[in-house]
Order: C-alpha cells, then sequence, then structure tokens
C-alpha cells in the first residue's frame, strides 16, 4: 500500500510536468519559429520480490517472477523539429526558412545564438536585427537610401538604389543545421544555444548541401496543433485524475486496516 502511494505520486509529479510542456505549448502558438515540446516519460526502479528465470526445482524455473514498479518521471523534454505553416506577410524583412536550417544571430557577449524566426528589422544604424536588437550574423546593413531590398532563395540579399536599374549586392545570408537540433538549449526570445548534445553548426548557403531555401516576405508560424495540445492537455488531466484515484484507494485501505481492532 505504501509503494501505490509513492507510486500515485510520482505520476501525479509527471503529469504536472507533462500539463507544463502542454501549456507552453499553447501559449506558443502564435509564436514565429516556435518548435513544439514533448514530454517523454520513464519507468522507475522495479521492487524484484522473485527474479523471472529463478530455479524453483532441479527441472523447473519461474516464468514470471514479482516484480513491482515504483512509479513514473519524466526523463527528458523533446522538440519536435516538424515545419510550422507559412504565414504570407509581404513584408520584404519576413523571412521564412523551407528546409532544415536556423538564422545566426550575435548575442551582446559576441556568442552565436540560433533561431527560425525571420521577423527582421533594421536598426538605427541599418543593421539587419532581430525583435530584440539582436544582429543577424553575418552582419548585412541596409544603404539608408535603399529603395528595395530583394532577398533570393539562396540568400543573396540585394537593394535598388535610387537611378539604378540594376540590383546592388550587399551581403549573404548563411544558414546553420545541426546533427541533433533536439539538443538545442533554448534560452528564450526565440534563440537556441548550441550543446555538446546538438553537436557543432554545420554552415553553409541556403539550397546547399541540405540547407532549406529562403522565403521572402513570409514567416514560418508555430508547429503546434491546437488541436493535438487540447487532446493532450486531456489525456493528462485524465492521467492525473486517475494516479490520485490510485492514491484515495491505497489510503482507504490504510484506513481499513486501522480500523481491524473496531
Amino acid at each position: 500500500m505504501i509503494r501505490s502511494l509513492w507510486s500515485g505520486a510520482t505520476g501525479m509529479i509527471a503529469q504536472q510536468t507533462n500539463l507544463d510542456v502542454i501549456s507552453n505549448n499553447l501559449a506558443n502558438v502564435n509564436t514565429s519559429g516556435y518548435k513544439k515540446m514533448r514530454a517523454d516519460f520513464e519507468d522507475l526502479l522495479y521492487q524484484i520480490d522473485r527474479e523471472p528465470g529463478a530455479p524453483v526445482e532441479p527441472d523447473s524455473m519461474l516464468p514470471t517472477g514479482i516484480q513491482v514498479g515504483l512509479g513514473t518521471r519524466v526523463v527528458g523534454t523533446n522538440r519536435l523539429m516538424g515545419p510550422g505553416n507559412i504565414q504570407i506577410t509581404s513584408n520584404p524583412l519576413d523571412i521564412a526558412i523551407e528546409g532544415d536550417g536556423f538564422f545566426q544571430v550575435t548575442m551582446p557577449d559576441g556568442t552565436i545564438a540560433y533561431t527560425r524566426d525571420g521577423s527582421w528589422k533594421i536598426d538605427a544604424d541599418g543593421q539587419i536585427v532581430t525583435s530584440n536588437g539582436y544582429l543577424l550574423e553575418p552582419e548585412i546593413v541596409i544603404p539608408e537610401d535603399a529603395m528595395e531590398v530583394i532577398i533570393s532563395p539562396t540568400g543573396v540579399v540585394s537593394v535598388r538604389l535610387p537611378n539604378q536599374v540594376a540590383l546592388d549586392e550587399i551581403g549573404q545570408i548563411e544558414l546553420a543545421r545541426f546533427v541533433n537540433p533536439a539538443g538545442l538549449m533554448a534560452i528564450g526570445k526565440n534563440l537556441f544555444l548550441e550543446t555538446e548534445a546538438s553537436g557543432e553548426p554545420i554552415l553553409n548557403n541556403p539550397g546547399e548541401e541540405g540547407m532549406g531555401t529562403l522565403l521572402q516576405g513570409a514567416l514560418e508560424m508555430a508547429n503546434v496543433q491546437v488541436v493535438e495540445e487540447m487532446v493532450n492537455m486531456i489525456i493528462a488531466q485524465r492521467a492525473y485524475e486517475a494516479n490520485s484515484k490510485t492514491i484515495q484507494t491505497a489510503d482507504e485501505l490504510l484506513r481499513i486496516a486501522n480500523n481491524l481492532r473496531r
């Protein structure tokens, strides 16, 4: 009975974490480039009263034994890197990645972060920056007299200047991809950092050696499906409720045992 109390408690704790993950997915349903997460579970240690295969007679053994599990826990949160829906915005600095890869961003301390959020802005110096003012890497400066900005699917950034017919090429957008993108560490602000689990970034131009291509005037939205998350939330709620019932049942059995002397 004591084991069931704690097993039920571990189940409730695990479902609380599961609900936290689902809630974060729903909260970011309109976040550009957000990749949904999923909680992964594992069972805990087992108390083995009789080991399977243990000999009971010279010519026989236990076919199954007696193993009682001690509950569950969340072993990890897995980020699902599937593509999100593409939303056309017609903003020349909105760029969606169609395929694999991340934009590179220079942080204030000089480290490089990575993002799928393609809603870029221009700061007072003409530099292309994120909504939080972090520079696109490699740095690209838009001339102040530029009349039009054109970004090709392969990442070539060009501008049309006054009284010029031909385009002026002013930079090249590079993308980074990882062997294990799910191993990136999220730091908020739509940014990720490289970790040992993700591996080192592989840099290349869009459209080359497995990199996705760029689509100007569009944004990649979150890959969250609201209906799917609602179903997951209902399942988590029912699992939480079922675990609470096991605790109530174990408590009731303890109460019955305590009242045997009446």
